[in-house]
């Protein structure tokens, strides 16, 4: 192990390792349940900002912008506590989750669906936990 794998590994230098795209996956967990709520990415940006403002700061892939979690339906996420993995490639955050959902589908949890095997030896899919606590196109609009 290099002198600077074994710094990043064990020691206490922040350098958070961005893919080739420059984003880090962030899995967002309640920190009073413990449930997984989330995964999403960040940029530096993003995770500078949530760093900065205690609040939960992602990068949207999809729509190619950052955004503050609960920026538009005030489902805020306070971050409680901010860890990486072994190797930075990967932060966990333990949030306080407001109103009561985390998923933009309305639910509390972007995981409300189970994978089982079903018949012929596929995948099947069923709704776990899956009640909303809000409407997402009343709150969202179409998107």
């Amino acid at each position: 192990m290099s002198a600077q794998s074994k710094d990043i590994e064990e020691g206490l230098t922040f350098a958070p390792s961005f893919d080739a795209a420059g984003f880090v996956t962030c899995v967002t967990t309640d920190a009073a349940s413990g449930d997984v709520l989330m995964v999403a990415h960040m940029n530096d940006e993003a995770l500078r900002r949530t760093i900065a403002t205690g609040d939960a700061w992602y990068y949207s892939r999809s729509r190619q912008k950052l955004w503050r979690k609960g920026e538009e339906s005030g489902n805020l996420q306070k971050v409680v506590e901010m860890r990486l993995d072994c190797d930075q490639d990967a932060i966990w955050i333990r949030v306080e989750q407001t109103g009561g959902a985390a998923c933009h589908t309305g639910r509390r949890s972007c995981f409300y669906r189970a994978v089982s095997k079903g018949e012929g030896g596929g995948a099947k899919l069923t709704f776990v936990n899956a009640d909303r606590a809000f409407d997402p196109t009343s709150v969202y609009g179409k998107r």
